[in-house]
C-alpha cells in the first residue's frame, strides 16, 4: 500500500527555454502544446506555462540579441525531464533551455492546473520614438536640467 502512494508522488520541475524572436504568438502556442503533449504522454502533469515575452539576452544567442522566454512548470519523473529536453534540443525554434528540480515528492492532487500567462516582455520595444528611458528613473535628467535653469533665473 505504501508503494502505491509513493508511486503517485512526483517531483516538481521548471524548464525555461528560449525561442527565436521572430516567431509569431501562434507558433509559440504550438510549441507549448507540443511540450504539453510530451509531459502528458510521459505521465506528468503541466501546472502552468508562462510566456515572459521577447527580452534582450546578455549575449547573442543563435546570432540573435533577443529571444522569447517561455517558462514551464510541471510534475513528473527524471525520465520526463530527459524526454522534454531531448525534444527541445530537436526543435529548430528553441535555441537554449534549462531545467531545475523545484520540489521532491509532490502530491499531484494537491497541485491544481493553473491558467497559462503571457507577459509583455521588454517595455523599451513599445516606447514611441524608440528612445529608451533612463534606467534610473525615467527622463529625470531633462526635468532636473529645466528645474536648475528656473532656479538660477530666480536667484539672479
Amino acid at each position: 500500500m505504501a508503494e502505491t502512494q509513493a508511486a503517485k508522488r512526483l517531483r516538481e520541475y521548471e524548464t525555461i527555454f528560449l525561442v527565436k524572436p521572430d516567431l509569431t504568438d501562434d507558433n509559440v502556442d504550438k510549441l507549448k502544446e507540443r511540450v504539453r503533449g510530451i509531459v502528458g504522454r510521459e505521465g506528468g502533469k503541466v501546472i502552468r506555462f508562462t510566456v515572459w515575452g521577447k527580452k534582450k539576452t546578455l549575449f547573442p544567442v543563435a546570432k540573435q540579441p533577443r529571444a522569447i522566454y517561455v517558462h514551464a512548470s510541471y510534475l513528473g519523473s527524471s525520465k520526463l525531464v530527459a524526454e522534454v529536453e531531448r525534444n527541445l534540443r530537436n526543435f529548430d525554434e528553441v535555441s537554449r533551455y534549462i531545467s531545475v528540480k523545484v520540489a521532491d515528492e509532490v502530491d499531484p492532487e494537491s497541485r491544481p492546473v493553473l491558467e497559462d500567462l503571457k507577459l509583455a516582455g521588454d517595455v523599451e520595444e513599445t516606447r514611441p520614438g524608440g528612445a529608451p528611458a533612463d534606467r534610473e528613473g525615467g527622463f529625470r535628467g531633462d526635468d532636473a536640467a529645466e528645474g536648475a535653469d528656473e532656479e538660477s533665473t530666480e536667484e539672479a
